[in-house]
């Protein structure tokens, strides 16, 4: 039971309590918008659930943000234009992100052009024939049997 406790008590962890604003309603919109940030040290990890130092400073950050009165998307805003589009887990579309959204399809198209590309080699190769040198050498080395 401690252990499943543990598990969903995970995110908990890397949030301090010195970090918690007193507002409930800011620190609900605070853990909203740091579900959607990444830390740029853990890479894959929400801020809220990494120990990192760089996770606390955007913690802060947005905290700090939203306690000047700041709304969600003028806190992103200020973020990207610190961080970059990378600090996002999910960057706008624009052409400096079509390389991250485009990336993985383009990849999986030529992988499976390649595939058919080589299975398509495959069927249509016909073994080569002996020149008469080669099949004079074969029955040779048969002991003169020619089939």
């Amino acid at each position: 039971m401690l252990a499943i406790c543990m598990v969903f008590a995970t995110p908990l962890f890397a949030v301090e309590p010195d970090e918690v604003l007193d507002d409930p309603v800011l620190e609900a919109r605070a853990r909203a918008i740091s579900e959607d940030v990444r830390c740029v040290v853990c890479q894959n990890e929400p801020i809220d659930s990494s120990n990192a130092g760089v996770a606390r400073d955007l913690r802060m950050i947005i905290r700090e943000r939203l306690l000047v009165g700041d709304t969600d998307q003028e806190v992103f805003d200020f973020l990207v234009l610190r961080y970059g589009d990378y600090v996002l887990f999910n960057p706008p579309w624009k052409p400096s992100t079509y390389a991250l959204w485009l990336g993985p399809f383009v990849i999986l198209f030529v992988g499976f052009v390649a595939v058919v590309i080589a299975l398509t080699r495959r069927r249509t190769a016909q073994p080569a024939s002996l020149t008469k040198a080669e099949q004079e050498k074969l029955d040779a080395m048969r002991g003169g049997d020619a089939p």
